[in-house]
């Protein structure tokens, strides 16, 4: 069974952040380890109050994960939510050291890197300290095979204001590393996916439903690196992954859940049907 290390929040009732794609991947039969950058019970959007991981417990806990031997296992990394400078710091040696017990357990065997740089979001902007994202920026997104920013993220990585979908695959492309970018203005009625790599620029775009429980980025970037674990041609991986979100959007607003029903749907997310618009650029 493939083993994926998360980085990322834990909230406890909501389905966000690395809790919600442990259940993602555990869908994908790939074998989450979570390690929390914080703990709430619910979602902060709602009040929830909980602790950031200080440094020292975060670097001790991932200690005990490489104790158990378990680095030389690791198949995919996903990076998501920090909230201390230092904790990405302790995440980007994580990451050289997983990929060195990788290399000395099996020559060439490489764990695949997505960085999803939880920074902000439009209208609100950044809310993570400003020296969080600096570090994120410059630590993590160059140890990545694959990037995961929402529209906004990408403009801060690319220094500069996007808007339109053109705007957002130049800026991708800028930035030198193969990205799929969530919530890319696609029409009126929709909203989408845009994946680029290298010259390939192709957008997933399904309809948009008004209102949607948060963690949606989140599962998008659970299930495209599933596939791309499973061996799926990036594009590929990344129209299921559209599929998903929009399959698990659409049962939220029609089940009136205020989170996104991932437990319930595992076989949906794993399989899904909802349809989306695929556009080649």
């Amino acid at each position: 069974m493939p083993l994926a290390l998360i980085l990322s929040s834990f909230v406890a009732a909501s389905r966000i952040g690395g809790a919600a794609q442990q259940y993602v991947l555990a869908a994908h039969r790939i074998d989450p380890v979570l390690a929390p950058t914080v703990m709430f019970g619910r979602t902060p959007a709602r009040g929830g109050r909980g602790e950031v991981t200080s440094p020292d417990v975060f670097r001790r806990m991932l200690g005990d994960i490489e104790a158990d031997a378990l680095f030389g296992m690791v198949d995919l990394i996903i990076t998501g939510h920090f909230s201390d400078p230092e904790q990405v710091e302790i995440a980007a040696g994580v990451i050289e050291r997983v990929r060195d017990a990788d290399h000395a357990a099996a020559a060439g065997a490489r764990p695949l890197v997505i960085v999803d740089p939880i920074l902000g979001d439009a209208p609100k902007g950044l809310y993570v300290k400003y020296e969080v994202a600096e570090q994120v920026e410059s630590r993590l997104v160059g140890l990545a095979d694959w990037i995961t920013p929402n529209l906004w993220e990408l403009g801060f990585l690319a220094d500069q204001k996007i808007e339109t979908l053109a705007e957002a695959r130049r800026a991708a492309r800028a930035l030198g590393r193969p990205a799929l970018v969530t919530s890319v203005p696609a029409g009126e009625d929709e909203i989408g996916l845009l994946l680029v790599d290298g010259e390939e620029a192709v957008l997933f775009a399904h309809r948009r439903e008004g209102a949607a429980p948060s963690g949606t980025g989140d599962l998008v970037t659970a299930s495209f690196g599933a596939g791309l674990i499973e061996g799926l041609a990036p594009a590929r991986a990344a129209e299921r992954a559209a599929r998903a979100a929009a399959e698990a959007v659409a049962a939220a607003k029609a089940w009136k859940a205020s989170e996104l029903p991932i437990v319930a749907l595992a076989d949906r997310i794993v399989k899904p049907t909802a349809e989306v618009r695929i556009e080649r650029l």
